[in-house]
């Protein structure tokens, strides 16, 4: 029987010791594991605090950028006009199918893989069919869109009646004018791609291929919106609704629509515009987020540049040199127009220019090119260029038209021995006729009145040694040598057209300033040019420089007249008669200019510039025409006639402009005395 007063022993958890011993240790563990969970808890927030304040910025800008898409808004290029608002050259917009076929083959992979699993396919099965059906899908889009781009086109052409981007030429007044003014639908139309390309470039191991080019708008919309993958690109396509016709001034854009030559380039900064941009956020599948557009700035299209051509006048002249040529078989031609009172460039055409609608590569290969010699190739002018010997001696008081002179048949000059054309014996000469009949002899008489320094005066008031300041790129100086570096020899050929060149533009601006009364007025090539908000935007005005009294520019355009005159005795007939116009007064000069033989470095025998320069008409100038036929063989006119003189093509120009403009005819004029 138990004692229930009686003491038990304490067990051994019951050891008051062991059991603080116990509460020690959890305690102690548990500081631990808190103190832990405080370290990885200050190590988490410390690492977030981090990753917001030093790495945040920079990562959300890479979100940002993972998301953003900048979309350009390209700028439209201006249009290129003549005088009358005619297009010369214009943009049209229109779109090139592309793709990347690489991650085109990769999403139609996964799309095509998820089609078979949702319709219950095995893996096994989907892995036997994906490659296959990959295949017909990109040999359907290589059949189809070529096909979907043939039948809009044809079905435009049927309810239009032309190629689609010709439309827009057709708008214009001037489309398909000439010869040379066709092709523009070659240019335009949508290339015939075959299946079987647009089959390898979907194969490609490529990121960006382009598909077709010069494709409508509409269809590109069409078409990208049926396959998968296929983006429709902006592209802009620049026209040039007249061929060759003036293409030595508009010059041309290159592919990424950089302008390369001619006006295109001289004035690309005017014409390019600025491109808009934007930008705005895309989720993970490509489609746009509402509401984040921003940082929208609108495009400015470039400015309309409005030319002082006349489109009709330079498709006459631009056939007209290029037949010359052909007639004279000449290695080349040039002529150009001037307005006689303002100086503004109504015409300026060479030969063998390119058509840039047709194959490039191929006229290159036949010796066209975009050349502008008219302003870059300069040569000898020959006798035109004693029009400022005369314009000097009458200008000096030296000499009248009607004063006589006996004029040897040479005539020595610091031991260099110049003479005429034609042997003669010493033969009385008045002023008229030395130029009339073109004299060396005589010239340099006249000359030596005038003196080296003050001949040299002339020819730098004449413009001759430096440019005329035209809107155009190349533009050469020609050449003048200073008056510190001539000889005696030097002085025996300037007066004569020798022994410095001219360009075909420098040569017209002579003619130019005697028939605007002495004064020159730098020639322009640009009328205007308008920006897109309508508003002109000012030009430099052409600098003026009086060279000769009006007295002086009258006398020395009337006395030139004489060059025309026709006389059956051949006493009073200049070296341009047969080229007269019927009731109109005619001013000019004829020039016949050796050329260096490369191989002897002395002047030719058997090479030369043939050159021309007048004014019509000479009672009241109003236009201005210089040409040059290089080395011709026979006359210019159809089947050779027309003799060694370019004054048969002068005539042409001229009396298509008189009729053109339908001029009152001159009043009547006695002819001048060139021979007493």
């Amino acid at each position: 029987m138990n004692n229930p007063n009686s003491r038990r022993s304490p067990g051994p958890g019951s050891d008051p010791q062991a059991a603080q011993s116990q509460k020690t240790i959890t305690h102690r563990r548990t500081r631990q594991v808190t103190a832990f969970f405080v370290v990885i808890g200050l190590l988490i927030v410390g690492r977030l605090a981090w990753v917001q304040v030093v790495w945040g910025p920079e990562l959300r800008e890479q979100a940002e950028a993972q998301r953003a898409r900048i979309y350009t808004e390209p700028a439209r290029r201006g249009e290129i006009l003549d005088r009358t608002g005619s297009q010369l050259a214009y943009t049209m917009q229109a779109r090139s199918l592309t793709v990347s076929p690489k991650l085109l083959r990769d999403e139609l992979r996964q799309q095509l893989d998820l089609e078979m699993r949702v319709a219950g396919l095995s893996r096994e099965a989907i892995d036997a069919q994906l490659d296959a059906r990959v295949e017909d899908t990109l040999r359907t889009m290589a059949n189809d869109i070529p096909a979907m781009v043939a039948d809009a086109t044809k079905q435009r052409e049927a309810r239009t009646g032309t190629a689609p981007a010709a439309q827009e030429a057709q708008a214009s007044p001037t489309a398909g004018r000439g010869n040379e003014a066709r092709g523009n639908e070659a240019s335009t139309s949508v290339p015939a791609v075959s299946s079987k390309d647009l089959l390898e470039k979907l194969h490609a191991d490529t990121n960006y291929e382009v598909l077709v080019r010069n494709v409508d708008p509409d269809v590109a919309a069409q078409v990208a919106e049926k396959f998968h993958g296929v983006a429709a690109d902006h592209q802009d396509i620049r026209q040039y609704p007249n061929g060759a016709i003036g293409e030595n001034i508009i010059g041309k854009v290159s592919m990424d629509g950089q302008g390369q030559f001619g006006l295109e380039a001289s004035s690309d900064a005017v014409l390019t515009g600025i491109n808009g941009r934007s930008t705005e956020d895309v989720s993970a599948d490509g489609q746009s987020i509402p509401g984040t557009l921003r940082d929208a700035i609108p495009a400015v299209d470039g400015a309309q540049v409005q030319l002082t051509i006349d489109l009709d006048l330079q498709t006459f002249v631009q056939q007209t040199i290029q037949q010359a040529k052909e007639n004279s078989l000449a290695k080349s031609g040039e002529v150009v127009v001037l307005d006689a009172r303002t100086g503004e460039i109504l015409a300026m055409a060479g030969t063998d220019t390119i058509d840039p609608n047709g194959n490039i590569e191929e006229q290159l290969k036949q010796g066209r090119d975009f050349e502008n010699s008219a302003v870059s190739a300069p040569f000898e002018p020959g006798s035109v260029a004693k029009i400022i010997t005369a314009a000097a001696a009458i200008e000096e008081g030296l000499t009248t038209p009607e004063e006589v002179h006996q004029v040897p048949g040479s005539i020595d000059m610091a031991s260099v021995t110049v003479r005429d054309a034609w042997q003669h014996g010493v033969e009385p000469y008045t002023t008229a006729g030395i130029f009339g009949k073109s004299s060396n002899v005589g010239t340099l008489q006249l000359v030596q009145r005038v003196g080296e320094e003050r001949f040299a005066d002339y020819l730098h008031r004449f413009g001759i040694g430096s440019t005329t300041g035209v809107e155009l790129p190349n533009e050469s100086a020609g050449l003048l040598p200073a008056l510190e570096q001539w000889s005696g020899g030097t002085f025996a050929n300037l007066p004569i057209g020798q022994g410095m060149s001219w360009t075909a533009l420098q040569m017209a601006s002579v003619y130019q300033t005697l028939a605007n009364d002495g004064e020159r007025i730098e020639p322009r090539i640009i009328k205007n040019v308008t920006a897109p908000t309508g508003e002109t935007l000012p030009q430099d005005p052409p600098q003026r420089t009086r060279v000769v009294s009006e007295k002086t520019a009258r006398t020395v355009v009337d006395m030139f007249r004489s060059t025309f005159q026709s006389d059956p005795m051949g006493i009073n007939s200049g070296t341009a008669q047969g080229s007269e116009i019927e009731g109109y007064q005619l001013s000019g000069k004829t020039g016949t200019a050796q050329k260096v033989n490369p191989e002897t470095g002395a002047y030719s025998q058997s090479q030369y510039w043939i050159t021309f320069a007048g004014i019509a008409p000479a009672d009241d100038p109003r236009f201005v025409v210089a040409v040059m036929l290089d080395e011709p063989q026979r006359g210019p006119l159809e089947g050779g006639a027309g003799g060694s003189s370019s004054a048969p093509v002068f005539r042409e120009i001229a009396n298509w402009l008189i009729n053109r403009e339908n001029l009152e005819q001159s009043p009547p004029a006695e002819p001048y005395v060139l021979k007493q």
